[in-house]
């Protein structure tokens, strides 16, 4: 069986000793800073992930804009860091309100195994003759979840961003197949007993679904203990996801992020998540 290579080191981070608990629960974190390695690892690792276009992060992709639109959100940004109520990563440059940081209060997430699997999920998994890999396409993966018309948040820098942690063993993707056609997935940042994602997409029906499950399955069986989907939507509830308070999360991640959790990337059939009854 194939699996996943340990992340490799980053170095120091602007977010080393950067405690979230008494940060804004429905506001970002920080401002600034930069997408490289040590910056994005760093956020993930102390609770925090980027949202660069100003929109309020959902999870599931809202497509909801902050109030007062873009530059409403960075005028309340420039007050909010001009009375030290939010962090800014790099004071010495000017700007950078474009990229803010969040850790929200309540924080959403999956227990592992956690992924509800209803009727009608079931049957798909039963009868399509999909399969999955872990890593396959990791670029692809993120380019479709950003023409699904819902992730503009998902902006060329930010991918570029996520590719350098994909090559560094940080990020990974969950490929959905249909033959040899690319029909769904999931990506996000691995810390350790924690998974972080960050966005899925699919270009048949329940394939993100498909593919939200089959990466449970793997990760349960890697030992990791908690999907992180940052914010709760009908959607994301439906499929398993629940409220925790951020200091509960943050406990968690606290505990596990240095965990050795290595995914199976062996292609797989999704109809293993679906045996026949009896």
């Amino acid at each position: 069986m194939a699996v996943t290579a340990p992340p490799r080191a980053v170095g120091p981070t602007v977010w080393d000793g950067f405690s979230l608990l008494r940060s804004p629960g429905q506001a970002p974190v920080a401002v600034g800073g930069t997408l490289d390695p040590a910056t994005l690892v760093g956020a993930y690792r102390a609770g925090a992930f980027p949202w660069p276009t100003g929109d309020e992060p959902g999870g599931e992709d809202t497509g909801e804009p902050a109030a007062g639109g873009v530059g409403g959100l960075r005028g309340l940004l420039r007050a909010a860091v001009a009375a030290r109520r939010v962090r800014h990563l790099s004071p010495d440059r000017p700007g950078g309100y474009d990229l803010p940081w969040w850790s929200p209060d309540p924080r959403a997430v999956i227990p592992t195994g956690g992924v509800r699997v209803n009727r009608s999920l079931r049957k798909r998994l039963r009868n399509c003759g999909w399969t999955t890999t872990v890593d396959e396409s990791f670029v692809e993966v993120v380019r479709g979840c950003q023409r699904d018309g819902t992730s503009g948040w998902i902006t060329d820098e930010l991918i570029d961003g996520y590719a350098r942690l994909h090559a560094l063993g940080w990020a990974h993707s969950l490929e959905v197949w249909d033959g040899d056609e690319l029909v769904g997935g999931v990506y996000g940042v691995g810390v350790g007993g924690v998974f972080a994602g960050e966005s899925m997409f699919h270009v048949r029906t329940d394939a993100s679904k498909v593919a939200l499950a089959d990466f449970d399955a793997r990760f349960a069986a890697a030992g990791g203990v908690l999907m992180d989907v940052q914010m709760a939507t009908d959607h994301l509830v439906d499929l398993g996801a629940l409220e925790i308070p951020r200091a509960d999360y943050l406990a968690v991640l606290a505990r596990v992020r240095d965990a050795d959790v290595r995914l199976d990337r062996d292609r797989r059939p999704v109809a293993r998540l679906a045996p026949p009854a009896g």
